[in-house]
């Protein structure tokens, strides 16, 4: 089950209805659902109005963003650290529109978010009325229908129950994702049928996806009888970190990981190699290109052009390659593949280590485990595998794979460089911060150089999502801005700190006050340039023309006060030791850390122009 029915806000009985509207929050209450993020307006209306009925008996509560596409990232971060579904709505025309490119996004990272769109009543459909996006106007169903898992029209107020089952239900069907229901304010208004849902949605949410012991048999005869093994962790590896790790560790292998998975496996465990993909390190890349390496494990990925370091990478796409995937959709870019095994991820991997490896040894595996608990959740962890790597030391731990420029990453000079600002953030910031990592230059900085302690033990970690998250797949400009507030409101305890550049700052930076009026602990860092600096960079690698890239030098400290957001400046690595960060992390609110970094510095982005030049 992906929801525990005992958890659930509300009990299926308990919980009384209205109108439409309120028959729609009684299914989300009765799947934990927290928050509704949106931007209201007359044809929604209905929907917040029940939202306003259902705040005053602490059901779930509205997060009114500052445009729809915030709304839709913030539900986007809420669903990837809590696990639950993301919802977000909007009125009709306009606002329904400006859902999309947060909705795509969601589609492109497989994240389960249920989309509510308005329409204007069904009798005026056709009469041009105020922003109509019917089958006669703008039709936004239609626009929906390429980026969403489920996408449906209710024109019936009998299809309602119907619809909404079949929208939630696909929503966390593999491959995961949003959904979307288009509703008229008329059936928005219409009495229910009935005072309580007629169904139980909980107990249509069993997602276990079946095991195939014949195809993970194979997999593990495989591991076996492999000399050298390296696993490569993709986005939806996280939930079986700790088995995977175990695996490892019982048959030598190393691990790296695709740009999405970077933050599921701690940067300073001995057998972890680095970032292969875009920004990523020259060991990882080396690790797989090693001659004696007879097998590579590929868990969790999308293999798109971040992921595997180029459209056509040959080191990880060849005949050494296992494919281990909950999507089964990503296997179609991997026919090379000498085996693909489609299924529950974790499950996989716990089967081969329970009821393959440790049961040929006729270990109790029982006995080699012990339950921690973070504040997030509990998982199964090996303890003496974790306990090396849990206590900060004053130094610098060891890393065991390169980064390019190493001698940047102590430089003193100012402006700040950005690789030093990656690695004073990882030093300075508490052990549980989850660190979300913008579109743009932001994103390759902190892929390549940004390296937490571990995290596993205290609070910092879930088994889905990792203390890095990034979205490199549809790539929109401000996704970190949006998803960190959702995040912070998935679990408050937990600091989170948001990379972003001026470019996406000046785009969405509108969505801080949404933290103003929640009282989040997000910690915006700008990296301000005055420039799109990927863009310029990209420009200057590629000797294309520099055009387009600059932008108005722009005091964002100023402009966090101006909203009643505390800020700083910083412009040298002095400034960031001076910081208290203790200070910030254990206030209620949002802080904004307005950094100049050194402009001229080129970020990782090599990989990316000659795939632009169609190179690889």
């Amino acid at each position: 089950m992906l929801i525990d029915a005992q958890q659930t806000t509300q009990a299926v009985e308990d919980i009384t209805v209205t109108n439409v509207a309120d028959l729609m929050l009684a299914y989300l209450n009765q799947i934990g659902t927290e928050y509704v993020f949106g931007v209201p307006g007359g044809a929604i209306e209905p929907l917040f109005d029940a939202l306003a009925r259902d705040k005053r008996r602490d059901g779930i509560q509205i997060i009114v963003a500052r445009h729809e596409t915030g709304a839709a990232f913030m539900a986007d971060g809420y669903a990837s650290l809590s696990g639950k579904l993301g919802v977000c709505c909007s009125t009709t025309g306009p606002g329904a529109t400006n859902l999309i490119t947060g909705v795509a996004s969601a589609y492109e990272n497989r994240v389960p978010m249920l989309v509510i769109t308005a329409q204007t009543s069904m009798e005026n459909f056709g009469k041009r009325a105020f922003q109509e996006s019917s089958c006669t106007g703008t039709n936004i169903v239609a626009m929906f229908e390429h980026c969403t898992r489920y996408n449906s029209f209710v024109s019936d107020i009998n299809q309602l129950e119907r619809k909404i089952i079949a929208a939630i239900t696909a929503a966390f069907r593999y491959p995961q994702g949003p959904v979307h229901l288009s509703i008229p304010l008329n059936i928005l208004r219409m009495p229910a049928k009935s005072n309580h849902p007629a169904y139980d949605l909980n107990k249509m949410l069993d997602n276990n996806l079946m095991l195939d012991k014949a195809k993970t048999r194979q997999f593990y005869t495989k591991l076996k009888e492999s000399k050298k093994t390296v696993f490569v962790l993709g986005r939806r590896s996280g939930g079986a970190v700790g088995s995977i790790l175990e695996l490892a560790d019982e048959i030598d292998a190393v691990i790296v990981t695709t740009p999405g998975g970077k933050g599921f496996v701690n940067p300073y465990h001995p057998r972890f190699r680095g970032v292969f993909g875009i920004a990523g390190h020259e060991s990882a890349g080396k690790t797989l290109g090693n001659s004696s390496v007879d097998l590579v494990v590929l868990v969790g990925s999308n293999i798109g052009e971040w992921a595997v370091n180029g459209i056509n990478s040959k080191a990880v796409l060849n005949r050494r390659l296992v494919h281990v995937d909950s999507d089964a959709e990503c296997f179609s870019r991997s026919p090379m593949a000498n085996l693909q095994i489609g299924g529950d991820i974790e499950s996989i991997f716990k089967y081969i280590l329970n009821d393959c490896f440790k049961q040929s040894k006729n270990v109790d595996a029982k006995k080699l485990n012990v339950k921690l608990t973070s504040s997030s959740n509990s998982q199964t962890v090996h303890l003496e595998k974790i306990l090396p790597f849990i206590e900060i030391l004053p130094g610098q731990p060891k890393r065991y794979f390169q980064l390019e420029e190493e001698n940047k990453y102590l430089d003193d000079s100012s402006p700040i460089k950005p690789q030093r600002l990656m690695r004073e953030l990882a030093r300075q910031f508490p052990v549980n911060t989850l660190f979300l990592a913008d579109t743009g230059n932001s994103m390759l900085w902190g892929i390549h150089y940004l390296h937490p302690f571990d995290r596993r033990v205290g609070g910092g970690r879930t088994t889905k999502c990792g203390v890095f998250r990034t979205t490199p797949e549809f790539a929109s400009m401000g996704w970190a801005i949006g998803s960190a507030v959702g995040t912070a409101l998935a679990d408050r305890s937990l600091p989170v700190v948001c990379l972003t550049g001026d470019g996406s700052m000046l785009m969405s930076g509108q969505e801080i006050t949404v933290a103003i009026v929640e009282k989040l602990t997000v910690i915006f860092v700008v990296l301000n340039d005055s420039s799109l600096g990927m863009v310029r960079h990209g420009q200057k690698l590629a000797k294309a023309e520099n055009i387009g890239t600059e932008l108005p030098a722009t005091d964002f400290s100023l402009l966090a006060q101006s909203m009643g957001v505390q800020s700083y400046q910083i412009r040298s690595p002095q400034d960031m030791l001076e910081l208290d960060v203790h200070q910030i992390c254990s206030k209620s609110g949002p802080t904004l850390l307005d950094v100049y970094i050194d402009p001229d510095e080129v970020p990782p982005l090599k990989t990316r122009v000659n795939v632009l030049a169609g190179g690889e």
